[in-house]
């Protein structure tokens, strides 16, 4: 019965929020392709072995694997599923024309494409036909993100609490700057502030860096340099992380309904800042100013979706459109077998005025490889320190 009530509270809510962001970005991979015309041989959600799908009459076998873990499109022309180009094999040089792509003779060797399937093969589109392709995945998280938040701020509202000071912690950075109650936070490094949201985000993002803050108080614009405070706190999940403070509280929440205009421009605004906090996060881990120990795998998302999940439907979208824009953003990076790689071989196709060589390519699909596994490994190993598991098994055998 706890098993089954574990897959109920985290597993169930992890694979649906899971499986839409995975359909929707591929998805946008789809949609570009069939209209730059290109044949799409499947359309997976997982990998590995097929569970159950079904092919439709142009011939695309759609699919859920047993691995929900990600998804793809396979394109007529794909080596596999990371979208490397197939390898021209057994086919004589007189045959060959500039390296082109091969399907295969009836004895199974390679032989070169027809006309017809040069035009539906991906690897013969244009470069910016090809590059929108690629894009199409992490635009395609992003507008889903928008259209979330958008639904959110139309039909339940924007959560806003108002800028205005109700609390001040002793010996805290807004009590060392003379900030005051009642005081109301107007800019922060010349960013017009309107809800208090925006000031802990600009906070947690910049740590302990020094902010500019323009404080209205009595009708008149106070200026002064206020630097946060680093902090060690732990969340309800258990894990430990830091981040800043200046020490100060607002009180009330409000949920301004908007109009479908104005929740378009507040759910873009919204996707960029969450877009921005996550750069900066990310940045901050590489350059040692934040602690890698706060990156998180599956095991964690699946933690934070049953989490949510108890909460509300409204927390569960929420959370969607949070992991949306992060998954999009993540295939951007330039890691080869990523959408970004992709991108970045084309940048250099396009700088060069021809493919970067086969055994260039391989070798970046290798190295890229190897990266993403590492980081698997490295966020599932924080995910089973943070559950305590290696002092669980340490515990069995002494």
């Amino acid at each position: 019965m706890e098993i089954f009530s574990l897959l109920q509270d985290y597993l169930l809510p992890f694979l649906i929020v899971l499986t839409v962001l995975v359909f929707v970005h591929e998805m946008g991979h789809y949609l570009i392709a069939k209209y730059c015309g290109v044949r799409i041989d499947a359309f997976s959600v997982g990998f590995g072995p097929e569970l159950f799908g079904w092919t439709d009459r142009t011939g695309t076998r759609w699919k859920f694997s047993a691995i929900p873990l990600g998804g793809y499109v396979k394109m007529f022309g794909d080596a596999d599923v990371t979208s490397r180009p197939a390898k021209v094999e057994d086919v004589p040089a007189e045959d060959l024309h500039d390296g082109e792509h091969t399907g295969d003779w009836a004895d199974g060797t390679a032989r070169p494409l027809t006309e017809e399937e040069k035009a539906a093969s991906f690897h013969h589109k244009t470069l910016s036909q090809r590059s929108w392709i690629v894009a199409g995945g992490p635009l395609a998280n992003f507008l889903l993100a928008i259209v979330i938040l958008t639904g959110l701020f139309a039909m339940h509202g924007q959560p806003t609490t108002p800028p205005v000071i109700t609390g001040i912690q002793a010996n805290s950075a807004a009590a060392a700057a003379d900030i005051r109650l009642g005081d109301r936070i107007i800019k922060i490094n010349g960013e017009s502030i309107s809800r208090f949201e925006q000031i802990r985000r600009v906070v947690q993002v910049g740590l302990n860096a020094p902010l500019d803050i323009v404080i209205l108080r009595d009708g008149t614009e106070v200026e002064m340099t206020v630097r946060p405070t680093l902090v060690t706190v732990e969340d309800n999940l258990g894990n430990r992380y830091q981040t800043a403070r200046l020490g100060i509280q607002a009180e009330g929440t409000e949920f301004v309904k908007h109009g479908v205009v104005e929740s378009v421009w507040y759910a873009v605004e919204e996707t960029g800042s969450l877009t921005m906090a996550t750069l900066n996060a990310v940045w901050q881990i590489v350059v040692g100013t934040r602690s890698a120990d706060e990156l998180g795998g599956p095991i964690r998302i699946a933690q934070m979706s049953g989490q949510v999940a108890e909460i509300s439907v409204v927390s569960v979208i929420w959370f969607m459109a949070i992991l949306s824009v992060n998954l999009g953003l993540i295939n951007l990076f330039p890691v080869p077998m990523l959408d970004g790689g992709h991108l970045l071989f084309y940048g250099i196709e396009a700088l060069r005025g021809r493919p970067l060589g086969e055994k260039a390519q391989e070798y970046g699909f290798r190295i890229g490889l190897a990266l993403v596994l590492s980081l698997f490994v490295f966020v599932t190993w924080n995910d089973l320190a943070r559950l305590k598991v290696f002092e669980y098994i340490v515990g069995l055998v002494t």
